[in-house]
């Protein structure tokens, strides 16, 4: 897979995403800018921007998209955002959407709001 546009992980032990039987396994992306390497500051909205585009290039550098999504994990700091969290959501995918569940969890990397890994069809 090329990591163009992607966040490095050089650094870290895991991959951006594994592709497998025709399928592509995409780690839980964050609200990081893949160039600065910063965290996107500000509400679950701009954050749920900046994963959803973060995966969107992580799908496409594997040979995948946005559109062959077939299931999505959300992991929410604080499941009253998932409203707000599902109204940037609805603007990446279209019917049929994916499978999806969402949960609150104690605690995110670097204290961003949400986190979002998939599933595709190469």
């Amino acid at each position: 897979m090329s990591d163009e546009g992607c966040l490095s992980t050089r650094n870290f032990v895991y991959s951006q995403a594994i592709v497998t039987n025709g399928l592509v396994f995409a780690s839980g992306q964050i609200a990081i800018d893949p160039q600065s390497g910063q965290i996107v500051e500000g509400d679950i909205e701009k954050q749920t921007r900046q994963v959803l585009t973060n995966l969107k290039a992580v799908l496409e550098a594997a040979g995948s998209s946005l559109e062959k999504v077939v299931k999505c994990t959300v992991f929410l700091q604080d499941m009253n955002d998932f409203g707000r969290m599902n109204a940037v959501y609805s603007e990446f995918f279209r019917p049929p959407y994916p499978a999806r569940a969402a949960v609150q969890v104690a605690r995110l990397p670097k204290d961003v709001k949400v986190e979002i890994e998939a599933i595709a069809e190469l």
